[in-house]
């Protein structure tokens, strides 16, 4: 199998051409700078798209059986100014129209397209349990993932089989949320942030990826997934159990009021949260490496 990854210098995008090529299948990594991508494993070729050029890519569509679609612009990289947020819903509503232009153009079209979105979807809910026929919300992270997905479904009209991967926060140790979540533990001062009853979905990386694989292979699977480890947890479950795995304290309370005096709206990030249950993924039967966190924080730290 060949399979194009757009965002594939990013966090999940190196894993999966990783687990890709050690799997013996062929991935093909999409950058806007092709020339200075470094660390690939060996074996994984780079193509160069500036996400927007229709033409550019569909010579790249026509040579491979699969696209996972991951480019976006980083939404906690910077505070959300109403630039930040327009940067934000561009860099991914734009780039999958011009990738589903790129379907359409193709005469050998790939058979599948595994479309990331966001349990950011579903908007803050509280501890309720959220399964993927949950409506989306109405905040700005909702909006965004909902115009995300409609900007990829003309391909289904083109007989392609389309999969909205909603991913919760991936654990990993070399980027994304987690080293900014164990800094003040490692210094001594961590704890539960704001209320503490806020409940974070989040998945190993190698869920992520394995799950992103499953979805590919899997010809029967269509439709909104959410990748989430089932074991969701509180903030403060989440605080405990990294100070049980660092052997930190894990008591001092970050107050609500300073995390929006100093994120602003982006505060929502840490502050609101929802339980999205992998309800789905699950039901076709994918087996979770790390279902529970305390578990996926051992091996990840150990």
């Amino acid at each position: 199998m060949r399979v194009a990854i757009t965002g594939g210098t990013g966090l999940i995008g190196r894993a999966l051409a990783g687990e890709l090529a050690a799997a013996r299948h062929d991935a093909v990594v999409l950058s806007r700078r092709p020339g200075v991508v470094e660390g690939l494993p060996a074996g994984v070729s780079v193509r160069g798209w500036d996400t927007v050029d229709v033409d550019d890519l569909v010579p790249v569509l026509e040579s491979v059986d699969a696209v996972v679609h991951l480019a976006g612009e980083n939404i906690g990289a910077r505070r959300w100014t109403q630039g930040q947020k327009n940067r934000i819903r561009q860099s991914r509503v734009r780039s999958t129209e011009a990738l589903a232009e790129a379907f359409a153009a193709c005469a050998n079209r790939p058979g599948v397209l595994v479309q990331g979105s966001a349990v950011g979807y579903y908007g803050p809910h509280g501890d309720e349990a959220i399964a993927e026929t949950t409506p989306p919300g109405s905040d700005f992270l909702s909006e965004v993932c909902r115009d995300w997905e409609a900007a990829s479904a003309s391909v289904e009209t083109l007989g392609v089989r389309r999969v909205i991967a909603r991913t919760g926060v991936v654990f990993a140790v070399d980027g994304g949320a987690l080293p900014r979540i164990l800094l003040p533990f490692r210094l001594f001062a961590g704890g539960p942030v704001g209320s503490g009853r806020q409940v974070l979905s989040w998945i190993h990386l190698q869920d992520q990826v394995r799950a992103m694989i499953y979805l590919v292979e899997d010809e029967g699977a269509e439709g909104a997934f959410n990748l989430t480890a089932p074991g969701a947890v509180s903030n403060r479950e989440l605080a405990r159990a990294i100070a049980r795995v660092l052997k930190r304290p894990g008591f001092l309370p970050t107050p609500a009021i300073a995390l929006r005096l100093l994120l602003g709206e982006m505060a929502t990030l840490v502050l609101d949260g929802q339980r999205a249950v992998p309800a789905r993924l699950l039901e076709r039967g994918y087996e979770f490496r790390f279902p529970d966190v305390e578990p996926a924080l051992r091996e990840l730290l150990s």
